[in-house]
Order: structure tokens, then sequence, then C-alpha cells
């Protein structure tokens, strides 16, 4: 089985890449799992993998119980989050039991800061079963849920024991969920890695067609560069803001649509609209926003959607957590493969990149 280790000291762990759950129970094993575990999910994962992944843990020894929370990012609140607490009391989960999430980027959220939380904080393990949460939510640690129409406003960081990917999920993932996952792997390659830009760009059919070797190949190098950030700043406290590229617009966006739009959907706008900046700050040549927009285009973004007025948009990105002395933090491109870090763009900037991404009335 392909591995990748991510050093953190005393809370490294290994990220596991398969194309089958038929190793999970052994590398619960390898990291010594308490036998008293609940497994979280969503009522759409539920239906497919839970059955799955409680039968192969139960065999092995484990002591397993089921909870699954209403579906949908709508659910990603306090309500759904108390849930979770509440099924780990009725479960009888103590200090030393482990949650495993089992599903999306929403559900590892929110089981990782459930686990955060309950009494006081207990192990989970990460089995993410979307390309959003393979490629990017699962790794780093990152938890939390939405408040007052703000994006993981509530959270902690709380790194996970292990991450177990099985590819093969990736099967019954619909067409704009997988679309959502590319949004993060290509924001990968952009911001660390120009090499791994090229192959997505040149591999779109066979990742698109779910080639096993080429979405484990895709998976290992994604992550090992969401690491490699993480490794250098585990909370967010310099480098790590390079992840946010497209954010700030991005989720200022899903927020404003009342997340009508995926978050995969909406960092695809947001990586657009900060080409643009770059582009009218004389940062870059037009030709890389045009070479982003055609790698986003080929793996089904659209460039340009229907938004409400500019100024709607930005009075969500004043709400974002992520603010220095009150000013917005951007990461701009200088090429593909580089970035950097600023809190220099200005109203009139921010609006005409909204504007830029904005769909034109008929």
């Amino acid at each position: 089985m392909d591995k990748l280790r991510v050093d953190l000291g005393e809370k490294s762990y290994d990220i596991c890449f398969s194309d089958s759950f038929e190793q999970l129970a052994y590398e619960m094993e390898n990291i010594n799992a308490p036998k008293k575990l609940l497994i979280v999910t969503d009522t759409n994962v539920e239906k497919l993998y839970a059955g799955e992944v409680k039968e192969k843990l139960t065999e092995a020894g484990y002591d397993c119980a089921v909870y699954a929370f209403p579906a949908g990012e709508q659910h990603k609140n306090m309500d759904a989050l108390l849930g979770i607490c509440g099924a780990c009391i009725k479960n009888e989960l103590d200090r030393k039991s482990m949650i495993v999430a089992l599903g999306g980027g929403v559900v590892g959220d929110m089981a990782g800061f459930a686990a955060a939380i309950y009494m006081r904080g207990i192990d989970f393990v990460q089995v993410p079963t979307t390309l959003l949460s393979q490629s990017d939510s699962s790794v780093g640690g990152k938890t939390g849920i939405d408040f007052l129409e703000g994006k993981n406003i509530l959270g902690a960081f709380h790194q996970p024991r292990m991450v177990y990917i099985n590819v093969n999920t990736l099967k019954t993932l619909p067409e704009r969920e997988f679309v959502s996952g590319m949004g993060e792997v290509i924001k990968h390659g952009i911001i660390k890695d120009a090499e791994f830009y090229e192959f997505l760009k040149n591999n779109s059919e066979k990742v698109r067609s779910l080639d096993t070797e080429v979405l484990i190949k895709m998976a290992k190098r994604n992550c090992g560069i969401k690491a490699e950030v993480v490794e250098c700043d585990e909370k967010e406290n310099g480098l790590r803001a390079i992840l946010n590229f497209g954010h700030t617009i991005g989720h200022a966006v899903e927020s404003a649509l009342g997340f009508s739009l995926t978050h995969g959907e909406c960092v695809g706008l947001g990586m657009e609209a900060v080409f643009y900046i770059a582009v009218k700050r004389g940062m870059i040549d037009e030709s890389e926003l045009r070479n982003v927009e055609e790698t986003l285009s080929e793996y089904g973004f659209s460039l340009k959607v229907k938004l409400p007025e500019p100024e709607k948009i930005y009075s969500f990105m004043r709400r974002d957590k992520k603010k220095v002395d009150g000013k917005l933090k951007f990461v701009l491109p200088v090429r593909i493969g580089e970035v950097v870090r600023t809190t220099d763009v200005n109203d009139d900037e921010i609006l005409e990149a909204i504007s830029y991404i904005s769909k034109r009335a008929d």
C-alpha cells in the first residue's frame, strides 16, 4: 500500500492510499486504535459505505456503532455537531475511544470538531470518500462548523491519527462533486508545483475517466503538497496561508449564494478572480490567466456565474476570519507554481475581480 507521512512530531500520522477498504482494519491496528469506535457519516454516504466499513472493522474485533446526520453543507452547524456528541454519549465512548469520520469534507470537519471537544478531546481518523475531502480537508487537522452565515467560523485544529483514502469511492461520486474536488487539486499545483499542474492539465481525460492508477498518483502528490505546507506551519501562522489561494473571494461567493454552489466551484471562481487581479497589477501575463481558465474549463468548471452585486459579495468578505488588523489577506499568483501573500488589495480591485467572474445579464 502507498503511504505518505505527515511529520508533525508527536502528532505525526500516515496517509494511506488504496483502491478498497480491505486494509482499513489492518491500518487501524497499526495505530493501536481502541476497540470502541463510532463511525460518523452522513445520510448519503451511510447508504454507500457505512455497512461495508462497519462489517470490516467488526470482523477485526472492533466494537462499532454508526451515526449519520443529514447530508449537506446546510447541516454543518451546531445542532448537527451536538447530535454527534450525543451519539458519543449514547454509545458510551470514553476518553480512550475513537471517532471514524467516513464521508466528505462536511463529515470530516464535523466529526473532527466533535472529537476535538468531546471529553476535552478524543482521537479520530479520517476516511474521506469525496475528491474534495481526499484532496484537501482530510489532511491538516482543520475542523469546524459554519456559524451566522460565516463558513468554518467555529472550529479547532485537531490532527487525525490516520487518513485512509480509498480512491474507488470516487466512482460513486456525482460529477459535480468530482468537479468540486478538482478545484482544490488544481489549486495545489498552482501554489506550489508547476510540474503537478502540468500533469493535471495533460492527463485530464484519464483523471476524469477515474483511472485508478492515475487517481492514486494524483492523490499522493496532491496530499504531499498539502502535507509539506502543514508540516511547516500547522496552525496557519505563516506559510499555510497559501492554501487559501482562491478562498478569500471563493468563500464569500459560497456564502452569498447560500451554498448553492459547491466549495470547489467557488474556489475555482476565486482562483480565476485573483489571477485577474494579478494580470491587472502586471504581476503575470494574461496568457497565464487564460491557461488556468482553460484547465478549469477542461475539468468542468463554470468560468462565469450569476452573482449578486459585487458589493454584496464584498460584505461577506469583510466577515472573513482570515484578516490582519482589519485587512483582508489575499494570495496572488506570481507564476504557475508560485504565489505571494499580501494585504494590500484595494476595494476597487476586489470589486472589479468579482465583476469579472460574474455572468453578465443578456
